[in-house]
């Protein structure tokens, strides 16, 4: 199968430039404005979506993403309508390839036959499901890659060679480096490890590796850029929804243009991360 994300990443490396995936939670802090903020994302330079699905009980979230999981929780966002989000974005986009992010238990409560042929529907071409190893690829993995969906699996600095050729076995889109131990927005990348961990990855495979988890600014995107096929932003971008919102929740300003503003920063950094530095 060949999906907007396969096609994308051929484009990119014609280009020699890095691809800038982003993060938004569906539904954060609102159906229609968090929308709006997925509209506006490829417009500022965003080259692949990540769709938060909104879960009660994330693992791995920082503090920044699991407020804005319960803010869309409480605005009345269910998996449902976060696939009726893709729905209405596909309205006026066909290419910026969607990926849908989040926890198994909420795809296994709407099933999985009736959430893949949705998504599908939906016009989803991958998913990330953090809780799910690759020794549960018959519960999901392998259904959605026969539907024509993307599997895109995980791995971290503590992904050792052993272990690395099993996260891959069934990986498909592209492969997510996560650059620390720990939750999202933790910590800052080390950015002069990433080269190597992208190297050693890529012995391995020929999937596209995207690197993410701590990127906040486009001087980190552009260093990361350098080495990666893709950066991950994520936090920053749920941040930047909340520092608009007022305590009760009122916005003070427009979340679209507040993330829109951060996104062109970091598409700026993302595009000169590989461009020859110019003429003395």
């Amino acid at each position: 199968m060949t999906t907007r994300i396969d096609r994308l990443f051929t484009k990119l490396k014609a280009e020699n430039r890095p691809a800038l995936v982003t993060y938004v939670m569906g539904g954060d802090p609102g159906y229609e404005t968090s929308l709006s903020i997925m509209k506006a994302l490829p417009q500022a330079g965003s080259d692949i979506i990540e769709l938060g699905m909104p879960f009660s009980d994330p693992m791995a979230d920082g503090p920044a993403i699991q407020a804005a999981g319960l803010r869309a929780l409480r605005a009345g966002q269910t998996l449902s309508k976060t696939l009726e989000m893709a729905r209405s974005f596909r309205e006026d986009n066909e290419q910026t390839p969607i990926v849908l992010m989040g926890y198994y238990n909420p795809i296994y409560i709407y099933g999985v036959d009736r959430f893949l042929s949705d998504a599908k529907a939906s016009g989803i071409d991958g998913l990330i499901i953090v809780d799910l190893p690759p020794e549960m690829d018959e519960e999901l993995c392998l259904p959605a890659i026969r539907a024509g969906i993307n599997f895109i699996r995980l791995a971290t600095p503590t992904t050792d060679d052993r272990r690395l050729p099993k996260v891959l076995e069934n990986t498909s889109g592209f492969v997510y480096y996560v650059s620390m131990t720990g939750i999202t927005g933790s910590a800052l990348p080390d950015t002069s490890k990433v080269a190597a961990a992208v190297s050693r990855i890529k012995g391995h495979t020929r999937l596209p590796v995207c690197v993410g988890f701590g990127v906040k600014t486009a001087s980190q995107a552009r260093a990361i850029g350098a080495a990666a096929d893709g950066v991950v932003v994520g936090t920053a971008i749920v941040n930047a929804v909340a520092n608009v919102l007022g305590p009760e929740g009122k916005m003070t300003a427009d979340p679209a243009e507040a993330v829109a503003t951060l996104v062109r920063g970091l598409a700026q950094g993302v595009r000169e991360a590989r461009a020859p530095a110019p003429a003395e």
